[in-house]
């Protein structure tokens, strides 16, 4: 199925999407203040909030970007590149997982609508894991 939009509107309208600065991380990062979490940390996957010294990395996955099962709809458009690109994510958030762990890490990962929903629920959690380690 064709696009709906023309190519300058498609292209207008992807810009606008964000890998970071998202509404969820916005929300987590308010909720953390006074941890000691680096916000968009130089570490391997790139988490969105991180601790080298106490090996901890969290990330808020987008729904539809990471394939959420309670809110992701399949697009109805271009369905060949979305599903091998969404597919892809998943994939590589396995293989993050993996390696993090590998490496004596702890890895959280958040839904963005569980953040979006109750994000201090969220943020206690993580200081919980931060008192732990």
């Amino acid at each position: 199925m064709a696009d709906v939009f023309s190519k300058e509107t498609r292209s207008k309208i992807m810009s606008k999407i964000r890998s970071k600065n998202t509404a969820g991380e916005l929300l987590l990062r308010k909720c953390l203040k006074g941890t000691n979490l680096r916000f968009h940390p130089s570490v391997y996957g790139r988490p969105d909030f991180g601790n080298a010294k106490r090996k901890i990395a969290v990330f808020v996955d987008g729904c539809f970007w990471h394939k959420c099962k309670k809110c992701f709809i399949a697009p109805k458009s271009n369905k060949k590149y979305w599903i091998y690109k969404i597919e892809g994510n998943v994939k590589r958030d396995k293989e993050v997982n993996s390696e993090l762990k590998k490496q004596d890490w702890k890895v959280i990962r958040f839904w963005e609508h569980q953040v979006i929903d109750n994000p201090q629920k969220c943020a206690d959690k993580i200081k919980m894991i931060l008192k732990e380690r």
